[in-house]
């Protein structure tokens, strides 16, 4: 199987709308939709007033032009401006289908025309017509110039729309910035109040409003959160403390018997047994009191003379299970970590390798930065391969063996802790492939 010690986990990314830009949009769409509903509203109006106006003016010339014919047919008075009257008796009403086809069909009332003129220029009128049996009354209301008119009031319509769709974004931005001021200074007052074990009190910055009582919140929040952590760190500190005297009485008592020479070997291996859990105890302890503090203890750890310590210890207690554990690969790589944190991490990983391979080998593969532990177990599904470093969680494999599932766990936390990288991934053909590399501060000896 190859390995890339350098590759990258993938990271899934998340479109972020940030309240900023939504307050900002808000204010776009509620000025661009009022003024568009109000130039909409007004373009209306005016067109309903102006036709009502129009067809009244029309509507009352041509009765008062057809009671001035009935009353002189001869020499009716007319007298209007822009518009121009048209009467034809019974002996002209063909002349009417021969030179104004588009009139001679309609019927009375008030009817819209679209045209061209003599210099084909588009004409816009109104047309008013009115038949009786002695006489047919037409006048014509010149629309061109109220058309034209509306162009233009159209176009300004839709300027004041452009404008206050404009105006409502320089007041979104501006109304955005006021808003937003205070929430960026409580995230930034957040963020730097991480960078010291005490939290700094973020309410006495804000004055008594939303802000203000959302960073109160948040003061009693990370009060109520370090009394916790602190009470945590002190139970680990106290059991940690109490814990260090029985082992150190263990391995006193242990290292007493072992420099006995008449021991048999049966015994001596017993307490070579002991002294091994002591040992791993011993570094399990401190690895969790490093945990606990989040802090990163230092040491030239050589991974190398861990990897081979660790394989005779379980070599040691094998009893008879048809298992080949081997170190392969170049030995020197030192890190900067403790022993017991390496220990730990890279323990659990080769502890899981033994426990779940009945026969075969687990082999421990040094790299420059990195160290493989493959085995010939049983495998590991898709199902373990995605939980397998969730705490508690026991793979599918696991059938009645002893542990509780948080092993892996904890290496994880120790690989956060010093920028360190964990994978258990399938093996080629059967088994499992298990990688922990290590960051930068890394050496060959």
């Amino acid at each position: 199987m190859s390995y890339d010690a350098a590759a990258p986990r993938k990271r899934k990314t998340r479109y972020r709308r940030q309240l900023r830009s939504r307050i900002i949009l808000a204010f776009v769409l509620l000025g661009f939709g009022l003024t568009a509903l109000f130039a909409y509203a007004t373009n209306w109006t005016r067109s309903r007033v102006e036709n009502a106006l129009v067809e009244d003016v029309m509507n009352r010339n041509i009765s008062a032009y057809a009671q001035a014919f009935a009353r002189d047919p001869n020499n009716p008075e007319f007298a209007v401006s822009q518009m121009r009257a048209f009467v034809y008796t019974p002996d002209k009403f063909d002349s009417v289908r021969i030179n104004r086809p588009e009139w001679y069909g309609l019927s009375d009332g008030i009817h819209g025309i679209v045209g061209t003129d003599e210099q084909g220029q588009p004409l816009s009128y109104k047309l008013a017509v009115r038949k009786t049996p002695q006489a047919w009354f037409f006048l014509a209301y010149d629309m061109t110039q109220t058309m034209r008119g509306e162009e233009q009031f159209n176009r300004a319509i839709y300027l004041s729309v452009v404008v206050f769709t404009l105006l409502s974004l320089v007041v979104g931005l501006w109304a955005a910035s006021r808003v937003m001021s205070p929430v960026t200074e409580l995230a930034n007052r957040l963020q730097q109040s991480g960078s010291s074990s005490e939290p700094e009190r973020l309410a006495s910055h804000f004055p008594d409003d939303e802000v203000g009582q959302l960073a109160e919140a948040l003061d009693d929040y990370a009060e109520r959160l370090t009394h916790v952590v602190q009470r945590d760190r002190e139970f680990n500190a106290d059991v940690s403390h109490e814990l260090r005297t029985p082992l150190a009485v263990i391995k006193g008592a242990v290292e007493l018997l072992l420099s006995k020479p008449d021991l048999d070997d049966k015994t001596r291996s017993r307490l070579q047994r002991i002294q091994r859990a002591e040992q791993q105890c011993t570094d399990l302890i401190s690895a969790l009191l490093l945990l606990s503090r989040s802090e990163r203890g230092h040491g030239a750890t050589d991974v190398g003379k861990v990897a081979e310590q660790l394989l005779d210890a379980h070599r040691a207690q094998l009893g008879g299970k048809p298992l080949d554990l081997r170190l392969e690969g170049e030995r020197g790589l030192v890190v900067d970590a403790p022993e017991s944190a390496v220990s730990v991490a890279l323990g659990n990983l080769i502890g899981n390798a033994v426990k779940y391979t009945t026969q075969g080998e687990v082999v421990v593969r040094m790299h420059p930065q990195a160290v493989e532990v493959i085995d010939s177990g049983p495998g590991l599904s898709e199902e373990d391969a995605a939980k397998l470093f969730e705490r508690g969680y026991r793979g599918t494999h696991a059938g009645h063996s002893q542990g509780g599932g948080i092993g892996l766990s904890i290496v994880r936390r120790l690989c956060d802790l010093y920028g360190w990288d964990v994978r258990v991934l399938p093996g080629a053909a059967k088994g499992v492939v298990a990688i922990l590399t290590f960051g930068r501060d890394t050496t060959l000896a």
